[in-house]
């Protein structure tokens, strides 16, 4: 890992209007993620951290602070310049697959490449990928045919067949039994250790955190210990 931080997070807040009501959901949250970290992201429900989530993605705006990818502020940027970064510099694994069920696993990732204009069918570090996530005989079963645990893993090789400089993932094992969850879990590390991926999970699970290098704790929108 370098010392340049690839994420650099400043006091951050996010307050949604329910009705007449304003409901702060980040409040001042600072955060350093280091290049090739595999940093967890815990705390209760309520606690802001799958707003975090969102927000650090672009997939929805802050109300204010300041949120450095690769030193370029995503705050700052234009919906097509988050739009681009979303397919190009940020791979998303959700607690649900999201995966298309008409489609086989293998081009439940190619989709991927498709929308990033990436249309090569594979690389050697692609290659890598499906053999680290255990998918080479699966490429051709649709997502009715795969348990749990395989949707999960082509959902985290499509979040990273492109080759992003940040994974997000957001209660990965939410849906999981304990034995895939640990499996995907030390898919990830391995994804980490042997790639150099960076990973940045949100969970509510002390020990599906200890799965990364380190950990920080959120309560009522802040960061509580790092």
């Amino acid at each position: 890992m370098t010392d340049a931080p690839i994420i650099e997070i400043r006091d951050l807040r996010k307050a949604y209007r329910m009705g007449d009501v304003e409901v702060a959901a980040l409040r001042g949250v600072d955060l350093s993620v280091q290049r090739g970290e595999f940093l967890s992201v815990i705390g209760p429900s309520g606690s802001g951290k799958s707003t975090l989530f969102h927000v650090l993605g672009g997939l929805t705006p802050p109300t204010s602070g300041t949120i450095l990818i690769n030193g370029r502020d995503l705050v700052q940027m234009g919906e097509a310049e988050r739009t681009e970064l979303r397919k190009t510099q940020v791979g998303f694994v959700f607690q649900k697959y999201n995966l298309l069920p008409t489609l086989s696993a293998a081009d439940n990732i190619a989709i991927a490449r498709y929308i990033s204009g990436k249309h090569k069918d594979g690389d050697e570090q692609f290659d890598e990928i499906i053999r680290l996530l255990g998918l080479k005989g699966r490429l051709n079963h649709k997502p009715r045919a795969m348990s749990g645990g395989e949707q999960q893993r082509v959902a985290i090789a499509r979040a990273i067949v492109n080759h992003p400089a940040i994974l997000l993932a957001d209660e990965p094992t939410g849906n999981l039994d304990t034995e895939n969850s640990t499996a995907v879990l030390e898919l990830m590390r391995d994804l980490n250790q042997r790639l150099g991926q960076t990973i940045l999970m949100i969970t509510h699970n002390p020990e599906a955190a200890q799965y990364g290098h380190r950990t920080v704790r959120m309560r009522d929108g802040r960061i509580v210990t790092v």
